[in-house]
């Protein structure tokens, strides 16, 4: 099995900053690509960003390009959200993932392993 835990979030101004890591630790060999998903109350949960297994590709979702960096360290079993730019819309719980794959997923359904979340608001 894998764990995967999150922390680096909490209430930060509008513009701001924050930087999201994702610690996974167990059965780690068996992780590929990463993602982070974010859910704010009363929507649905959608894809940030990802990863695949050695950082070479990556996914942005529209409505964060630009503001966020997704990277990874192998090494340190660690996935991180660089978050710049910050915006109230941005509110969420922000969740990791890992697939077994190597690339990114095409479905949120084929990530295998989730963190709890880390909730990061942003004031106006």
């Amino acid at each position: 099995q894998v764990q995967l835990v999150e922390s680096g979030g909490g209430l930060v101004q509008a513009g701001g900053s924050l930087r999201l890591s994702c610690a996974a630790s167990g059965r780690t060999i068996s992780i590929g690509a990463m993602g982070w998903f974010r859910q704010a109350p009363g929507k649905e949960r959608e894809l940030v960003a990802a990863i695949d297994l050695y950082g070479r590709s990556s996914y942005y979702a529209a409505s964060i390009q630009g503001r966020f960096t997704i990277s990874r360290d192998n090494a340190k079993n660690t996935l991180y959200l660089e978050m710049t730019s910050l915006k109230p819309e941005d509110t969420a719980v922000y969740s990791c993932a890992a697939a077994r794959s190597f690339n990114v997923p095409d479905s949120p359904t084929m990530y295998t392993y989730w963190g709890q979340g880390t909730q990061v608001t942003v004031s106006s």
